[in-house]
């Protein structure tokens, strides 16, 4: 088994390795560090959490150990994506280089650029940073690169997705020709392939896992989840997170909760600390100084759960996480390996479970199809659509009419009287016949206090011609 003692390193990064406790380099490791002590390129392909942060810190610390700084001309040029990274890789460096005089800067936004200036102007061995922030130090007149004998470009793949691509390019050009180029990433898509073939010169290739595989320390699942109503899809699936995280138990010690967006970090942090649950959130928009100081308390156990977007997908290196929950399924599926990368690190057991609504389904596809192989279903701890028990239906009680006695009104003939002969029909002799001698008189002169105002309803009234025999209508 190779041993870093078998690797050519200095006897002084050797005494930093044994005082870290390591002893045994990683794939990465043992592939990368032998060619780039000999001067090479090399390109480097592994899955996140793989070490490849000492993959190109080792190497350089010993070569860059012979020689010695100009002011504002650094002898190295580390790229990374994210501030959190950059960070990262500084303490990277103190960690290796602590037997060795070497001087360092970091470049990232949210610092003053005062205190980096004056930095810079000293001279640094290492400088590291990211793009945005050295074009800014560069076209401020500050920064020169013709300087610089190794160039790392660390996670490729993320620099693509952010954007950063222009930006590499033009740092490159700005860069010696002669330099060495150490370029990691944990995928190679189309446009990476296209800049190593322009920017390394017969790179050593080390490729030590399948392009976007998953660790087989960590155990994954899905839960699918349709919510009852679509105006309470947000509020239901943040439930399903809580009965996730509850029926893991103890043995979820700590956790990264994974959004696509910024704005449901806030939401979902706020959601969790409301519920009782020790969480944190964490992205771009965060001030620099509160992202420090979040990340130092999820490092050190201070914080459980730490709510994020993809900004803390990659390169954070927290060896202790014990699960990853995606809050949302992402909608790149490589972002899905770089995700359940934080867990499940040198080699221990880790679980990432991933909740899923019906139009993220397409996404889940995807990831499974660049896993080569489905994500088994996990049962949703709740039921989420419950519907109440149907109470049997009580009977409908028509409502009783009052019977309302009309004042001083003579009876009127029915329909069923016309059926009468005109023998069966009572006659006043003495009284000549009229059609209109049974209906009430009504008054209609105004006197005193107005007319009659006797109301007869709709269907009370029926015409006496109606009443009369077939034989008396003739007569008439």
């Amino acid at each position: 088994m190779t041993k870093f003692s078998d690797l050519n390193l200095s006897p002084k990064v050797l005494k930093a390795i044994d005082e870290a406790g390591y002893e045994t380099p990683t794939p990465i490791q043992a592939g990368a560090i032998p060619p780039a002590l000999e001067g090479k390129d090399v390109l480097g392909i592994a899955q996140t959490g793989t070490g490849k942060t000492a993959s190109f810190t080792l190497p350089m610390i010993t070569m860059l150990a012979r020689g010695r700084a100009r002011a504002r001309m650094p002898r190295s040029l580390v790229l990374c994506p994210t501030r959190e990274l950059a960070a990262q890789v500084a303490e990277n460096f103190d960690t290796y280089s602590k037997h060795v005089k070497l001087t360092k800067a970091l470049l990232i936004g949210g610092v003053s650029f005062k205190e980096q200036d004056a930095l810079i102007d000293k001279g640094v061995d290492v400088l590291i940073a990211t793009p945005g922030r050295l074009l800014d130090h560069f076209e401020r007149g500050k920064l020169l690169l013709t300087g610089v004998q190794v160039m790392v470009v660390d996670e490729a793949d993320r620099m693509l997705d952010m954007g950063f691509i222009p930006d590499i390019e033009r740092i490159f050009s700005l860069t010696p020709f002669t330099r060495q180029t150490l370029f990691f990433s944990a995928t190679m898509a189309p446009e990476i392939e296209r800049i190593t073939n322009t920017f390394l010169s017969a790179p050593a290739r080390i490729e030590v896992a399948r392009q976007a595989s998953a660790s087989e320390t960590i155990e994954q699942g899905a839960v699918v989840f349709k919510a009852s109503r679509r105006d309470r899809e947000a509020t239901e699936k943040r439930r399903v997170l809580r009965a996730l995280i509850d029926g893991e138990g103890e043995k979820c010690t700590n956790a990264i909760i994974f959004c696509n967006r910024k704005v449901d970090v806030d939401i979902v942090s706020k959601s969790l600390k409301k519920y009782g649950y020790d969480a944190a959130p964490i992205h771009g928009d965060l001030d620099q100084a509160q992202r420090t100081k979040t990340l130092d308390g999820f490092r050190n156990g201070d914080l459980r759960i730490l709510v994020a977007s993809d900004v803390a997908a990659r390169g954070l290196d927290v060896p202790s996480v014990s699960h990853v929950f995606n809050f949302d399924v992402p909608s790149h599926a490589e972002d899905y390996i770089h995700r359940i990368g934080r867990t499940g690190r040198a080699g221990r057991d880790g679980k990432a479970i991933t909740i899923v609504i019906p139009r993220d389904e397409k996404y889940l596809d995807a990831v499974e199809a660049l896993l080569q192989k489905p994500i088994p279903r996990i049962e949703n701890p709740i039921k989420a659509a419950e519907k109440p028990a149907e109470k049997p239906a009580k009977p409908v009680e028509k409502p009783v009419r009052a019977r309302v006695e009309k004042k001083e009104t003579p009876p009127k003939e029915t329909a069923a009287k016309s059926t009468r002969s005109k023998a069966d029909q009572p006659r006043d002799t003495n009284t000549p016949r009229s059609r209109y001698a049974d209906k009430p008189k009504t008054d209609n002169r105004r006197s005193g206090g107005g007319r009659d105002n006797t109301i007869v309803g709709m269907g009370d009234h029926m015409p006496d011609f109606i009443a009369l025999s077939f034989d008396e209508r003739r007569a008439g």
